[in-house]
């Protein structure tokens, strides 16, 4: 990324196979919260497990990263905001968002936004975008543009009517169902279909530091 975000700002359960299988409803309006930028490392950074957190999760994600100022947005001129779409990895401790009554501390950790290379967003049909996340190579999950509940567009206008969006700015847009756990030793992979491919060891807290 050429400009470090100052948000990054995620979307709940905009898949529903993913609603589902953590038996939620979809819900009626985005589900928004925020990741801090100090979560965010690139492709080939270890994804840090912290001590003690329990289960961590991969969410592999559609990223949207803001070209320009964004606030109050309209719908149809939306995506002439967007600078890029980047494959985007929400890690997530599961124990602690489900003990917690907001997910700041489950998504926040340092190393929990893993990010790829971004693809130019210029004569890129934002709906032919397509997510694979797999680990150790196996896929785990598949999701398109077209399933999201509320599209890019929508969110785009949708988060912007809250929160003036800046440039570098990333918007993700939440993950298909196939969430599983992950384990120091593995690397998880979230692929744009055919335009970017993002991998990330897993390490235990302490190892990154040895080397390992």
């Amino acid at each position: 990324m050429t400009r470090r975000a100052s948000k990054i700002v995620c979307i709940g359960r905009n898949y529903r196979g993913h609603a589902a299988e953590l038996g939620n409803e979809v819900p009626a309006e985005p589900l928004i919260f925020l990741k801090p930028p100090s979560a965010l490392v690139g492709d080939g950074d270890a994804i840090v497990v912290p001590q003690g957190v329990g289960r961590v999760d991969f969410e592999g994600e559609i990223g949207v990263v803001i070209g320009r100022r964004a606030r109050r947005v309209g719908e149809a001129e939306a995506l002439a905001y967007v600078a890029a779409y980047v494959p985007l990895n929400d890690v997530t401790a599961r124990d602690l968002q489900r003990k917690d009554d907001q997910w700041t501390r489950a998504k926040g950790f340092d190393t929990f936004c893993p990010v790829g290379a971004p693809v130019d967003a210029a004569g890129l049909d934002p709906r032919t975008l397509a997510v694979i996340t797999r680990v150790n190579g196996a896929e785990r999950q598949r999701g398109s543009a077209t399933e999201l509940v509320f599209g890019i567009p929508f969110l785009l206008a949708y988060v912007s009517g809250i929160m003036t969006l800046e440039p570098g700015d990333i918007l993700a847009t939440g993950t298909p169902e196939g969430i599983a756990p992950i384990q120091p030793g593995d690397v998880v992979e979230v692929e744009l279909v055919g335009l970017s491919t993002l991998r990330n060891p897993v390490v235990a807290e302490g190892a990154e530091a040895r080397g390992a």
